[in-house]
């Protein structure tokens, strides 16, 4: 069996977490098959359907469960023998509620600071700026039992920064949480990195959301490596043009009506079905300036207003069908549910 070995890298040659043909297999269950993966510092996403190996190369990670092969290191620590130091230096926020409901968020992120090392003034201190810096700092002495989901996820997030770590893993932190909380929390975990100098290891398994948010991206699926790459290598501009239309009384389809007139007048379109983000969206490819000129004028005939005309990027969810789908295990239910529309 040959090892795929990839190598990300950002902002200078250093490298935070490195692994070499690491595999977790279980009775009757391979959770991780020789993977290998260098991850520099910045925003780095860790993308996979549910059951795709991500929760436990974090265990790994954080020396809590023992690989069954290969080697591992953090901030250049041998996971098998250094787990309590990389502790001490990682913060780590669990995918599941593990939150004390009878313990306000001070107390509970004062507790993790000491059991950090923090002395006590230092961690009270460091309390109040963390829950601050996530938004809890005006309900900080309420009960966490009254909490909402979006706010439990806040002190998580703050336990997991009150020690200031060089290195976070965040476990699915937006699981349970509205489009509102959703946005919140991304634009937190990206100032992580921008506001503290603080590395992030992010996993989820919605494509999109890591899209907006990290430098790099690492696709798993059944323990094995599909593809790792910088967002920006994911999302290049293509020629492609993504046009909104409004609807009207005349054209309560307006898509239909423009791709119609657009067809009249020789202009192809594209199947946009399965695409994120497609709904109303018309897909096309521009020729040259006078492709923008039909566009215009198809509009303006039939009386419809443009929402928007814009050049379209690729979306990483494109991995999924641009990567031969024989090397992954993971199900078509799996894959619709890592791009996002199996939700």
């Amino acid at each position: 069996m040959t090892t795929a070995v990839v190598r990300v890298t950002t902002f200078v040659d250093v490298t935070v977490i490195a692994t070499e043909s690491l595999s977790k297999r279980f009775p009757r269950v391979t959770a991780l098959d020789r993977l290998s993966v260098d991850v520099g510092p910045g925003v780095t996403g860790l993308v996979g359907a549910n059951g795709a190996g991500k929760s436990t190369l974090i265990k790994i990670l954080l020396g809590l469960s023992p690989a069954s092969e290969g080697r591992a290191e953090v901030l250049g620590l041998d996971v098998a023998t250094k787990g309590a130091d990389i502790r001490e230096r990682v913060g780590y926020m669990p995918e599941h509620d593990c939150l004390p409901p009878d313990v306000s968020a001070t107390e509970f992120v004062v507790h993790m600071a000491r059991m950090s090392g923090l002395p006590p003034t230092a961690a009270r201190e460091r309390t109040a700026d963390t829950l601050r810096h996530v938004g809890l700092y005006e309900e900080r002495y309420r009960p966490i039992g009254g909490y909402s989901t979006g706010m439990k996820q806040r002190v998580k997030l703050a336990q997991a920064l009150v020690h200031d770590p060089q290195l976070v893993f965040l476990d699915e932190p937006t699981n349970g949480l509205d489009p509102v909380g959703r946005d919140e929390m991304l634009g937190l975990i990206r100032r992580i990195h921008t506001d503290f100098g603080i590395s992030v290891l992010v996993t989820s398994h919605l494509l999109g959301e890591l899209e907006r948010t990290c430098d790099h991206v690492i696709v798993v699926d059944g323990g094995k490596l599909l593809r790792s790459s910088s967002t920006t290598d994911f999302t290049q501009i293509t020629t492609t043009l993504a046009i909104e239309v409004t609807d009207t009384d005349d054209h309560p389809d307006g898509t239909r009506a423009v791709r119609d007139a657009l067809h009249a007048r020789g202009v192809d379109t594209h199947d946009s079905s399965g695409l994120p983000g497609a709904g109303h969206v018309l897909l096309l490819t521009a020729t040259g300036e006078e492709t923008y000129d039909v566009i215009r004028d198809v509009i303006a005939d039939l009386g419809l207003g443009l929402v928007r005309m814009e050049q379209r990027r690729h979306h990483i969810s494109e991995v999924f069908t641009d990567t031969d789908t024989s090397t992954s295990t993971g199900s078509d239910a799996e894959r619709k549910e890592a791009v996002g529309h199996g939700n």
